[in-house]
């Protein structure tokens, strides 16, 4: 089913007799069963308005279609949507609903936060096939219960997004990476700690074993980015500079997960406190890995059905699968299980919302 209107989305939902499977532009690997439900027919921008540095558009907007419009008023999504259908080998468009839905953050989410920090307010059906509007289009004007924020990273399990309003941020006149040696996980967790305590604005903060190197961006006016790239050279040591385009280049491999592009394996991401990550990532005893988000998130490829739950043990986080064979998903699950009291709560939630439990059931657990 691909409905064209919010109408056609709820007149669907509500004639629905058994499980949907919520899809945006198809990028993504869930593996659920049901008929599935496309939002990608809701499309385009609905208002635009640069001055106000915000954006109303349909769930179904291409990605590409929102960043175009965007870069012509020089303004960009601060929170940097990964693109994965190079990882997970799937085509697909992505849709600004879909990002939204799964909360998806790149490397600046450690200076400008998650998607879910830019979401002003949604329009969405819920399970009984109703149109619900929560928040606004401006910042004033999202009073009330926060479903915005909660709709965010509910991965289609809540409601079906119809419509999506959001803040965006002028884009920075350049960019620069410091790359600074780093002979291991813990000492490349010091480094981007330190780089991230100081008052130098850094807007990614990653480390590639293969590169043996703790990377660093600074964005901003290009007098603004020499100064401080000089000054974190003094705080950290001796680093190379990347600038400019070559810098771009880089976070937008790191973004994406290049290093794992076409390799064998399966994919997982692992979210966590970065002074745990040099331990769990040793516990890993993955194949290739790579930390983001100053350590707080790993991303490891490990051989196919590798349960890397049970590797990784205890620690303040959660693992998810990425990409993996359809028997592996099935058995260990797209998401960690909650403690007991979370999913509690999770399963209220979904019953107000999805009493009839059709929105991609099992999903989350």
């Amino acid at each position: 089913m691909k409905p064209v209107t919010e109408k056609e989305l709820g007149e669907a939902v509500r004639q629905a007799d058994g499980p949907l499977a919520i899809r945006g532009g198809g990028t993504r690997l869930t593996g659920q069963a049901g008929m599935t439900l496309s939002v990608s027919g809701l499309s385009g921008i609905s208002l635009y308005e640069p001055g106000a540095l915000t954006m109303v558009a349909q769930a179904g907007a291409p990605l590409a279609e929102v960043e175009a419009a965007l870069a012509a008023e020089n303004q960009r999504l601060a929170f940097e949507p990964m693109d994965y259908r190079t990882l997970l080998g799937t085509d697909g468009t992505p849709t600004i609903g879909g990002v939204f839905a799964t909360n998806t953050a790149g490397p600046r989410r450690v200076q400008a936060g998650a998607a879910r920090d830019f979401l002003l307010g949604v329009r969405y059906v819920d399970g009984m096939g109703r149109a619900i509007k929560n928040g606004g289009r401006v910042m004033k004007n999202v009073t009330g219960y926060d479903l915005v924020k909660l709709m965010a990273g509910s991965w289609g399990t809540l409601g079906v997004l119809s419509e999506v309003s959001f803040k965006v941020l002028p884009r920075p006149e350049t960019e620069a990476t410091l790359r600074i040696a780093a002979a291991d996980a813990g000492a490349a967790v010091r480094l981007l700690s330190a780089a991230l305590g100081a008052p130098y604005e850094v807007t990614g903060a990653a480390y590639d074993p293969a590169q043996g190197a703790a990377l660093l961006r600074i964005e901003g006016f290009a007098a603004s980015v020499a100064y401080r790239a000089g000054e974190l050279t003094k705080l950290l040591g001796a680093g190379e500079l990347v600038e400019a385009d070559a810098s771009g280049a880089l976070w937008t491999a790191i973004r994406d997960v290049a290093p794992f592009h076409g390799a064998p394996g399966d994919v997982w991401r692992l979210s966590c406190k970065p002074s745990q990550a040099p331990d769990l990532a040793a516990r890993l005893e993955a194949e290739a890995l790579f930390l983001d988000w100053g350590g707080g998130l790993i991303w490891a490829r490990v051989p196919e059905g590798t349960d890397l739950r049970a590797r990784a043990g205890d620690y303040d986080g959660h693992a998810i699968l990425m990409r993996a064979a359809p028997d592996t998903r099935a058995r260990l699950g797209m998401f960690q299980p909650q403690p007991e009291p979370l999913a509690a709560i999770e399963a209220g939630l979904r019953a107000k919302f999805d009493p009839r439990g059709i929105f991609n059931p099992g999903l989350m657990g």
